[in-house]
């Protein structure tokens, strides 16, 4: 049985975000990077992009959570990314796989079973994404998934179990667990597909909640709420992707208690 997500409780993890300010470090890819840096400084947050192999294992000793996106993989881009990973690891920073991709390649796929091994508090991806970082293939096409969030439910709570974390699985209806409750977010629209950068922002959003002190399972679940629940209120008066694309920005800067619960209600 599904649970829904608690507006409160969304809408006091994204308060601590504006209260905390917390200094993400992401390692994300350059197609993203600056929706992502936009994104977090639109919901108070600190983005740094610090992504070199010289740099990354002592900056994700400081900061307060860790983004590792694997979207535009380099050799130096994965030997920063092993770096961080375990860095975080061994100091308690909370961070956050972003698993781009992951099953039709294999080499991306090596990488992330390797940085699994580091047990992310939060992995956020794609049913196909998540399916094939859990050794069951993939149905997707680079970035893009063929299938629902409800087929890969099953394994994305033998990740959580495995790792002790949250695995967060994007789809019409998100799909969010920590191996034992699931949380379904019902909200959103499809012009978020429409536009590039949309997910791996999202992964930006649950490391800048989980920086704020909130558990996994509070950090995905609001940064999901959040960002889909924008997309709602931006889509109204926008005329296509381009100007969607603008808004939504806008409207995580604007995002509210009322309006989260609002939201939430309609569904």
């Amino acid at each position: 049985m599904s649970n829904r997500p608690d507006p409160a409780t969304v809408a006091a993890t994204m308060q601590q975000v504006r209260d905390k300010a917390p200094l993400v470090h992401c390692l994300t890819n350059i197609v993203v990077a600056n929706v992502t840096a936009n994104g977090l400084l639109a919901v108070g947050a600190s983005p740094a992009m610090v992504e070199n192999a010289d740099e990354s294992a002592a900056f994700a000793e400081v900061a307060g959570a860790v983004l590792v996106n694997l979207g535009t993989l380099s050799r130096e881009r994965a030997e920063a990314m092993r770096a961080a990973a375990s860095s975080a690891a061994g100091a308690g920073t909370p961070w956050v796989l972003d698993p781009v991709a992951v099953g039709a390649l294999g080499h991306r796929t090596s990488l992330a079973a390797d940085l699994l091994a580091h047990r992310p508090d939060v992995v956020r991806g794609n049913p196909a994404e998540v399916l094939g970082l859990a050794g069951a293939g993939g149905a997707g096409r680079g970035v893009d998934s063929t299938v629902g969030p409800e087929a890969a439910l099953e394994a994305a709570t033998a990740i959580a179990r495995s790792t002790g974390g949250v695995v967060a699985v994007s789809g019409a209806v998100d799909r969010v667990t920590d191996g034992d409750t699931v949380v379904d977010v019902p909200t959103g629209d499809p012009m978020l597909t429409r536009v590039t950068g949309t997910g791996c922002l999202l992964g930006g959003l649950v490391a800048a909640c989980l920086g704020a002190g909130a558990s996994p399972l509070d950090a995905a679940v609001a940064a999901t709420v959040a960002l889909t629940v924008a997309a709602e209120e931006a889509l109204p008066g926008t005329r296509g992707p381009g100007s969607f694309a603008v808004a939504l920005i806008d409207e995580l800067a604007r995002l509210d208690a009322a309006t989260i619960a609002r939201r939430l209600a309609a569904r």
